[in-house]
C-alpha cells in the first residue's frame, strides 16, 4: 500500500510541476517530518509543493514552527489548534513576494468556521487562490478522507484583495480509485492540465455550462460570489452525484468491498493512534 501511496504523490507531484510550467524530473517523496519543507527556515521560498506531514496529521504536537536552531515565527492570521490550518499559514508565511505555492489539505479547510473563515480570508487577502482541484476521496490521505490540492501565488501587500476568482477542477464526482483495482495514473489528470492552462492561465474557459454543458468539471467563481456564501466557504459542487440516483451505476461490489475493508482498517490505525497517545499520558491523580 506504501508503494502505491508513493506513486500517487509522485503523480501529484508531477500534476504540480507541470500546472506551475516547470519541469517534473523523479519524484523523491520525503516521508521524516524533519525532512520536509515545512521544517526547513527558508529566506523566502519561489515554489512550494507539499502535503501536510504524516506527523502533523497523526501527532498532538504542533508542525507550525519549522523545527531549527533559529527559530522563526511564522506570519499567521489566526492561532488554532487545526494542524492543517497551522501547515497552510506557515506554507504562506515561507513565500516570497512572488512566490507560488500547490498544497494538499482536507475538505475542512475550506468550510470549518472560526479560525477557519479568518485563515481563508486571510489566504485570499494576500494570495491569489487561483485554483482549487478536488480530489476524489482517499487519494492522498486515510479512507473516508476527502483532499484538495490549492494553488495559490503570493503578492505584494495592497489595499485590493489578491484573489479575483478561483477556479474549480471537480475530479471527485462519479469519480471512483481504489488502490489496487483503479489506481489512479497521470493519464487521468491530462484534462486538468490542459484546463489549468499553464502557459496562458488569464486564457482558461470553462468547461461547465448550466445549458449547454451541466456536467463539466473546469468552472469559476468570482471573489463576490464565493464571499456571499456563509462563513466564506469555498466547499463547493456543482455535478450531480449519479450513485444517488442511479443504483444500476453502482462500482463493482469487489472494489465496494476493498474500500469497506480499507475503511475499517484506517479507524483501526486511528483507534491505535489514539490508544498510544493516552498511554503516554501520566495517571490520573
Amino acid at each position: 500500500m506504501r508503494k502505491t501511496t508513493r506513486l500517487k504523490r509522485s503523480k501529484l507531484a508531477c500534476l504540480s510541476s507541470q500546472a506551475n510550467g516547470t519541469y517534473c524530473a523523479r519524484v523523491k517523496p520525503q516521508w521524516k517530518a524533519q525532512r520536509t519543507t515545512v521544517q526547513r527556515a527558508l529566506p523566502g521560498a519561489s515554489t512550494t509543493t507539499t502535503s501536510p506531514p504524516p506527523s502533523c496529521r497523526r501527532s498532538s504536537k504542533t508542525c507550525a514552527e519549522p523545527a531549527t536552531r533559529e527559530r522563526r515565527k511564522p506570519s499567521v492570521a489566526a492561532t488554532t489548534s487545526n494542524k492543517q490550518l497551522n501547515f497552510l499559514q506557515h506554507i504562506r508565511s515561507l513565500l516570497k513576494t512572488t512566490g507560488r505555492a500547490t498544497v494538499v489539505l482536507p475538505d475542512n479547510v475550506l468550510f470549518e468556521g472560526g479560525t477557519g473563515e479568518t485563515v481563508r480570508k486571510k489566504l485570499m487577502e494576500t494570495c491569489d487562490l487561483h485554483t482549487i482541484f478536488r480530489l476524489p476521496t482517499a487519494i492522498f490521505y486515510a479512507q473516508g478522507i476527502k483532499a484538495n490540492v490549492l494553488f495559490f501565488d503570493n503578492r505584494p501587500a495592497g489595499k485590493a484583495t489578491a484573489t479575483k476568482e478561483i477556479w474549480y477542477y471537480d475530479y471527485r464526482t462519479n469519480i471512483h480509485h481504489t488502490l489496487k483495482r483503479s489506481p489512479l495514473r497521470l493519464d487521468d489528470l491530462r484534462d486538468f492540465i490542459t484546463c489549468y492552462n499553464p502557459a496562458n492561465s488569464h486564457q482558461r474557459k470553462e468547461s461547465w455550462h448550466s445549458d449547454k454543458s451541466p456536467d463539466g468539471r473546469w468552472r469559476k467563481f468570482t471573489f463576490a460570489e464565493l464571499a456571499a456564501r456563509a462563513k466564506n466557504s469555498l466547499d463547493l459542487f456543482w455535478l450531480k452525484d449519479d450513485s444517488l440516483a442511479d443504483l444500476d451505476n453502482l462500482p463493482e461490489p469487489a472494489d465496494l468491498a476493498e474500500e469497506i475493508i480499507d475503511n475499517i482498517e484506517a479507524g483501526l490505525a486511528n483507534f491505535r493512534t489514539v490508544a498510544a497517545a493516552l498511554s503516554s499520558l501520566p495517571p490520573a491523580g
